[in-house]
């Protein structure tokens, strides 16, 4: 039942998401308004109790690899289905086959489901907190739309909303001067995802038969058996030698060599034939 294949778009998701924070900068000032520091926020992926705990075993931050503050950390925390934005399943994606352009490339429709987020911003200082917050909330009204190539073989890009669902303050500091203080803004992100199944291959239609029947009589359809086929239109792509589309049968070049990219006419023929309904 289940094909072996992998897209890669969880992951595209998060390095996304990751993406929109990954250039924030801050300013430190002195009593005279100077700037007399500007420092890019670190961001990592990864819980914020790891970070806090690095930081509370060098308070002093005197290693060479101690951590320094501010910093952002973000997460993946849950995936769940979203029945709102389910579409027909039997919908496809399509795209000719550039290796065989006899072939169709196509994927079924993709299955909604939501990333929960969550960024954690942590500062020694609120004053540094609040500059990366007051540079990240006003983009979110509450929705940021990212469109992001999911299925390079499809050419497929998709609009992609993250949404900010709530925001939460958190000061680690209890009075106690051995402890150090950290400032925690928590983010929480809703990242409106789809998963998409695997690609598969089938061959282009190139003919095609509609049948016609006039039952005698006031005949019920139901009760058509029988009844001969009065008529059958049959529909093919047209294309002459120059590239240029045709609706002319004597003209056009044999459908075999006509490609689904091209810029072909329709050829309609009309037959009268004797066939009956089974």
């Amino acid at each position: 039942m289940f094909n072996t294949f992998y897209h890669g778009a969880i992951r595209k998701y998060i390095v996304a998401f990751g993406t929109l924070f990954n250039d924030i900068h801050i300013n430190r000032i002195n009593s005279s308004n100077e700037t007399i520091q500007t420092m890019k926020v670190p961001l990592s992926y990864g819980p914020k109790e790891k970070f806090l705990a690095r930081s509370e075993g060098d308070p002093d931050l005197t290693r060479p690899f101690a951590m320094v503050l501010p910093r952002m950390a973000f997460e993946l925390v849950n995936i769940s289905y979203d029945p709102e934005r389910k579409l027909n399943t039997l919908n496809r994606n399509v795209k000719q086959n550039s290796s065989n352009t006899s072939q169709l490339l196509y994927q079924y429709q993709p299955v909604p489901y939501n990333l929960g987020i969550t960024l954690d911003i942590m500062a020694k200082t609120n004053d540094d907190a609040t500059r990366i917050v007051e540079q990240i909330l006003p983009y979110f009204t509450p929705q940021w739309t990212m469109t992001l190539n999911m299925i390079p073989d499809l050419g497929l890009n998709v609009d992609v909303p993250v949404i900010l669902n709530t925001t939460s303050l958190q000061d680690t500091y209890e009075g106690d001067f051995i402890n150090r203080r950290a400032i925690v803004y928590s983010l929480g992100f809703t990242l409106k995802a789809q998963l998409f199944g695997p690609i598969r291959k089938s061959g282009v239609i190139k003919r095609t038969y509609t049948n016609l029947y006039v039952p005698p009589g006031d005949t019920p359809a139901d009760e058509a058996v029988g009844t001969p086929i009065s008529e059958r239109i049959t529909i093919t792509p047209g294309l002459l030698a120059n590239g240029s589309p045709t609706a002319n049968a004597s003209a056009s070049i044999d459908i075999s060599l006509i490609d689904a990219n091209d810029n072909y006419g329709y050829i309609i023929d009309f037959d009268g034939i004797s066939d009956t309904i089974t």
